[in-house]
C-alpha cells in the first residue's frame, strides 16, 4: 500500500486581516515570492478583529499587543515578528539577497537610511493618523467633527510630505529617481484606502497620485491585496 508523502510546510504562517497593516506585509510577501518562488511561500490565516480574536491567550503569546500582523518563520524555529515595519525589514534582511525590495546597509549605507526614514516617518505618521480619520469617520459611536477634522487635515498634511518627496522621483527611496522598496510598500496600503478615511481623491497631490499608479498596477500588490 502507497502513501502519499505529507505536504513539505510553507516557510511561513501569516497572521493577518483585511486592513492596510495586514496588506503590507501580504503584499511585501508576494513582491519576495514573484522573484523567489517557494522559498518565500507562505500559508496565511486570517483573523477575525471583529470578534477580537487577537486578544485571545494564543495570539497574545504571538504578540503580547494583541495587534495582527503577525508572521511565524518556520525555517528559522519558529521565529515570531510582529509590528509590520520590523516584519519588513525582517523578511528584507533574511530572504531578500539580490535586495530586490531594499538597499544594503554595509554597501548603500545613504539609500538604507532613506528607506528606513521612510518606513518609520509612515510607520509614525501616516498609519496612526489615517487610523484615527478612519475611526472618527466611520466607527466612533458620536460624532465629533473637531476630532473628524484634526485627522483628515493631518492625514492631508502627510500626503502633502509625500507629494514633496515624489516630485521628480518615482519612488521614495533610493538613487536618482528613486528604486521601489519596503519604504513603498510599507505605506502604500494606507494611500490604497483613502477614500475610507473621507479623503475622495488623490488629484490635489499629482506626484503622489502618479507614484500610486505606478504600484497599483504591479501583479505582486494586486495578488497581495487580496490577502485574506
Amino acid at each position: 500500500m502507497s502513501t502519499v508523502p505529507a505536504p513539505k510546510p510553507k516557510p511561513f504562517v501569516l497572521y493577518t486581516a483585511g486592513t492596510p497593516n495586514g496588506r503590507k506585509v501580504s503584499v511585501f510577501l508576494e513582491e519576495l515570492r514573484a522573484v523567489y518562488g517557494e522559498k518565500v511561500d507562505y500559508d496565511f490565516e486570517k483573523i477575525d478583529i471583529g470578534r477580537n480574536v487577537q486578544k485571545e491567550p494564543w495570539f497574545i503569546k504571538l504578540n503580547p499587543n494583541g495587534r495582527i500582523p503577525v508572521l511565524v518563520d518556520r525555517a528559522r524555529e519558529d521565529f515570531v515578528v510582529f509590528e509590520t515595519a520590523a516584519i519588513l525589514l525582517y523578511l528584507e534582511q533574511h530572504y531578500d539577497p539580490e535586495r530586490k525590495l531594499g538597499f544594503d546597509p554595509v554597501s548603500q549605507p545613504n539609500d538604507y537610511s532613506e528607506m528606513l526614514q521612510w518606513m518609520l516617518w509612515a510607520h509614525g505618521g501616516v498609519g496612526p493618523m489615517q487610523g484615527q480619520a478612519n475611526h472618527f469617520n466611520r466607527f466612533a459611536p458620536v460624532d465629533i467633527p473637531y476630532a473628524k477634522n484634526r485627522y483628515i487635515l493631518e492625514t492631508k498634511r502627510l500626503y502633502g510630505v509625500m507629494e514633496i518627496r515624489l516630485t521628480d522621483r518615482d519612488y521614495l527611496a533610493g538613487p536618482g529617481r528613486g528604486v521601489y522598496s519596503a519604504a513603498d510598500i510599507n505605506v502604500f496600503p494606507w494611500i490604497n484606502v483613502h477614500q475610507f478615511a473621507g479623503i475622495e481623491s488623490l488629484d490635489e497631490w499629482p506626484s503622489l497620485q502618479m507614484w500610486f499608479g505606478r504600484i497599483e498596477a504591479r501583479k505582486a500588490v494586486q495578488d497581495g491585496l487580496a490577502i485574506p
